[in-house]
């Protein structure tokens, strides 16, 4: 009897131990120091910056070279909401901010040209006209809804002289900017007027890609087409009827 007492007596001293010996190793792993995370992470996020700056850089320049723009402009990208050099307005119109956010919307080359085509068109005109420029920017703001449109059929110009297809800057216009009520006291145009002008201004002067359509497949160009039937035809009875008015889009 006294020997089974000791065999349990044992029993229990090695269990009692076991779980010291447990809590200590808790203990000990909880006291090891923290191992800050590696610069792995850091350094393909800088690569991914670099690749992303290097292909805004050479659709820009590309654009700009092919134009044969002779003014100084600049590209940066980032991953930030906000300019990367201090907002002075001398600097930034003439430096054309790449937000990280728009490749959401530019899912091609074609519309990674058109949002830089319409900035270098902006950028462009900052160099217009006496004061540096300012005389221009006070026209652009007297008439913004003008310089839109401007903006919007210069940036068409400059795709097709550097080889991308200006039905890109459709698809990105239709999927980034959202249909507002009216226009009446916007700032900015109605986006299915600005699309229907667009399409408009490369319908007469850039056929060649309607009738050799590389986006008829695009879901986005096709819902473009779906939404715009009506500005469509009223471009149709327009060139019918010989008319040099511009249709009233809607």
């Amino acid at each position: 009897m006294k020997r089974i007492l000791r065999i349990m007596l044992l029993g229990i001293a090695c269990i009692c131990a076991q779980s010291v010996f447990s809590a200590d190793a808790v203990t000990e792993n909880e006291m090891q120091p923290i191992v800050p995370p590696s610069d792995t992470v850091r350094e393909e996020a800088i690569i991914k910056e670099q690749s992303l700056q290097q292909k805004v850089n050479d659709i820009g320049y590309k654009i700009l070279n092919a134009n044969k723009i002779t003014k100084r402009i600049i590209f940066t990208y980032t991953v930030e909401n906000k300019p990367l050099l201090p907002v002075d307005s001398s600097v930034t119109k003439r430096q054309i901010i790449f937000y990280d956010e728009y490749f959401k919307h530019a899912q091609n080359d074609d519309e990674i040209a058109a949002i830089l085509a319409r900035e270098i068109s902006k950028a462009v005109r900052s160099y217009d006209g006496a004061w540096g420029g300012g005389i221009s920017a006070a026209q652009i703001k007297m008439a913004p809804k003008k310089y839109e449109i401007f903006a919007d059929k210069r940036a068409v110009d400059y795709m097709v002289h550097a080889g991308y297809n200006p039905l890109g800057l459709i698809t990105f216009i239709h999927k980034a900017f959202p249909q507002k009520r009216y226009d009446t006291i916007s700032y900015t145009n109605l986006t299915s007027r600005r699309l229907a002008i667009i399409y408009e201004y490369i319908f007469v002067k850039y056929p060649q890609f309607l009738i050799n359509n590389e986006y008829i497949n695009n879901d986005a160009y096709q819902n473009f087409l779906l939404n715009s039937v009506e500005n469509r035809q009223r471009l149709k009875q327009k060139l019918e009827s010989g008319s040099i008015e511009s249709p009233k889009y809607e």
